[in-house]
């Protein structure tokens, strides 16, 4: 079962550490490279502020976004800004978050994603907490997978394993972790590929983080899976 209240105590945990590991870089710093492709650390960190913004909005029943391409505009606009405005806008972000989250609400009401994506809002913490946590590795400054919690990694591998249940480009599939763990995927015929490896590497083959070394398919190819 959901508890939105407890997703939301990781929320500010992981705001947290990622607000004191960025505050540890420069401006310069913020301007180079992330791990995503076409993204300066300007670019995820202005990401993560607007997603507070935009699951704001869920939350209270307006359009995540306006429109998609005032999304990528929005990010493109602030990603320049020097470190003290990015830490500062993640922190008032964040805050505006929590508030909304902090307004008594039926927590079992369907609330709209982008593209038309329906959800129980009590899921909507837990996605933000994805955003705050994996975006933080996308920094790289330091933080991995491999520092993310078991429980974090485990919920998001299901969650993963969900989206791609019964999409026609992923081949059937059986996941199970070393450390335990087993999840279901891909097409919903046919005898499923057993994949298997360390829960992180599964977490970052399936976010599209990594390439999925340190996993295994048997006498089988790892298949390439479509992006999110």
């Amino acid at each position: 079962m959901i508890d939105h209240v407890h997703d939301l105590a990781s929320v500010r945990d992981a705001t947290q550490r990622l607000l004191a590991a960025a505050a540890r870089l420069d401006n310069a710093a913020v301007a180079a490279p992330s791990r995503l492709p076409g993204w300066s650390r300007g670019h995820v960190l202005a990401h993560v502020s607007r997603n507070a913004d935009a699951l704001v909005n869920v939350l209270a029943g307006r359009p995540m976004y306006a429109s998609a391409e005032l999304r990528d505009a929005d990010i493109e606009r602030d990603a320049p800004r020097p470190l003290d405005v990015q830490l500062r806008d993640l922190e008032e972000s964040t805050a505006r978050f929590l508030e909304q989250a902090a307004v008594p609400a039926d927590w079992s009401r369907t609330i709209t994603m982008r593209n038309g994506v329906t959800d129980s809002a009590s899921r909507v913490p837990f996605r933000r907490l994805i955003e705050v946590e994996l975006h933080h590795v996308d920094l790289d400054i330091g933080y991995e997978l491999e520092d993310l919690s078991d429980e974090f990694t485990a919920r998001e591998i299901d969650f993963l394993a969900r989206r791609f249940t019964g999409h026609p480009d992923v081949p059937a599939l059986t996941l199970t972790a070393t450390g335990g763990g087993q999840w279901s995927t891909g097409r919903t015929e046919g005898t499923p590929i057993a994949v298997t490896g360390p829960a992180p590497a599964l977490l970052g083959w399936l976010a599209g983080r990594r390439d999925g070394t340190g996993l295994h398919a048997g006498a089988e190819p790892l298949p390439a899976l479509p992006p999110l």
